[in-house]
């Protein structure tokens, strides 16, 4: 039970370098530990902690999807079959997967790429989403989480010391979790700004920049992308994937397009386009060279089933020898959870109008942030965050300072300790004097 200052204390007395309170204390594991005060001792204004730091919606009470938890409820135990508390099409879902897994249970191995059947449904929600350009299972490879997937990528593109390190460019502001994993796989974060006076919008002319900055000092090799953006909601538009193409193209860069937030779209006048469909439609001089691999996740969709860990990724124009190594890598973790691998049958196949189990805010929480004194905050376009700027009092960035902290990390620290509310510390802009949370 040492706090941060005792932390703070014990890295001084050891000449430890620590520059966040996220060095030593993870801040869930802190609001474990606030939550444990406030039902044992009381000592809090507030009666529980509210975390909305992880885009966890089940977390903070979200309900979940009936259809998909009565069929995978059937798949885990089959004697349902023989009673009635469930509509027809469910027991007809259940039954048919339970046929594609071996044995006729949950509890065998899949192949470590996943299910065909998973894959083939896969398969065809991309062709159907891509106005029709095709999608070819044997490139689908499904993962425990998307973030795995990455990570399987990210590691083959990894190599290098020095000069030739691997460099991935990478947005900032980005997902929180991207830094780390980048980190451990032993590749160089090469940040390009978003502009955040434009709506968060990507920019041509910083990503060239970066990759001027970083030539000589790495081995550029991949730009990552997330679209809708992750945490700032902005949602690419068609002229704006052309260019990254297009640079993509010319510095034979592989593009890594997270787009986990696809279907959560609803700014006025926008749609989401995947970055596959718009290569595909730029002609056989783009469609026939780009290398491109796109996630998507069972956590961030709408369906928010965070705890079932799964997510895809779909590999183009990769050599098939690559794809091998892909399938080799996955092989690690055996396979991903067949729970998983079937909820992902049931987001992407959902039941239609006319079945039995079709089930018949974003502007207003940015108009909250808008109003608060010292916020602002640009409109989001899609995904499941806003990004605020903050001005934060004087007496705040001095107290930050004092503890060597980030002040929107002590900020978010007083959130948690005086109001029960757990957020996320924005990242650095490289614009002096700018706070964000997440």
């Amino acid at each position: 039970d040492v706090d941060f200052i005792n932390l703070r204390f014990l890295a001084s007395r050891f000449n430890l370098k620590m520059t966040t309170s996220l060095d030593f204390v993870n801040p869930r594991v802190r609001a474990i530990r606030v939550s444990e005060q406030t039902l044992l001792e009381s000592l809090k204004p507030f009666k529980g902690v509210i975390d909305v730091s992880s885009g966890d919606p089940h977390r903070t009470g979200m309900k979940p999807i009936s259809f998909v938890r009565q069929v995978l409820a059937v798949c885990l135990y089959p004697h349902l079959l023989q009673d009635n508390p469930f509509p027809p099409d469910v027991k007809l879902r259940a039954q048919r997967l339970l046929q594609i897994c071996e044995g006729g249970s949950l509890g065998s191995y899949t192949a470590s790429s996943g299910l065909h059947h998973v894959r083939q449904t896969i398969a065809d929600f991309i062709t159907k989403r891509d106005a029709g350009i095709s999608a070819n299972p044997k490139n689908v490879f499904i993962s425990s989480g998307a973030q795995r997937a990455l990570m399987v990528v990210v590691k083959l593109l990894s190599g290098g010391e020095g000069l030739t390190k691997t460099g991935i460019l990478a947005p900032q502001p980005c997902p929180h979790t991207l830094p780390p994993l980048l980190d451990e796989a032993g590749v160089l974060a090469v940040p390009y700004r978003l502009m955040e006076d434009r709506g968060w919008a990507l920019d041509l002319n910083q990503l060239r920049q970066a990759l001027e900055s970083y030539r000589g000092r790495c081995n550029p090799r991949a730009i990552y992308i997330s679209n809708p953006g992750n945490p700032t909601g902005h949602v690419q538009d068609r002229k704006s994937i052309q260019e990254v193409v297009q640079l993509a193209a010319a510095e034979k860069l592989l593009l890594l397009v997270d787009e986990v937030y696809q279907d959560s779209v609803y700014g006025q006048n926008t749609e989401f386009l995947s970055y596959k469909r718009v290569l595909f439609e730029m002609g056989r001089e783009f469609s026939e060279t780009v290398e491109l691999v796109s996630f998507h996740s069972l956590s961030c969709a709408s369906v928010a089933e965070c705890g079932l860990r799964a997510g895809y990724m779909e590999a183009v124009n990769m050599d098939p020898d690559v794809l091998k190594v892909f399938d080799t890598m996955l092989c690690t973790d055996i396979s991903a959870p067949t729970t998983g691998q079937l909820a992902l049958d049931l987001m992407l196949n959902p039941p239609e109008p006319g079945d039995p189990s079709y089930d018949t805010h974003a502007q207003r929480a940015l108009e909250v942030l808008n109003d608060l004194p010292g916020f602002s905050c640009q409109p989001a376009m899609g995904g499941i965050y806003l990004y605020p700027r903050v001005q934060l009092p004087a007496e705040i960035r001095e107290q930050a300072e004092m503890l060597g902290l980030e002040a929107d990390v002590f900020y978010c620290q007083k959130l948690l300790e005086e109001e029960g509310l757990l957020l996320g510390a924005g990242q650095p802009s490289g614009e002096a004097g700018s706070h964000h949370l997440r």
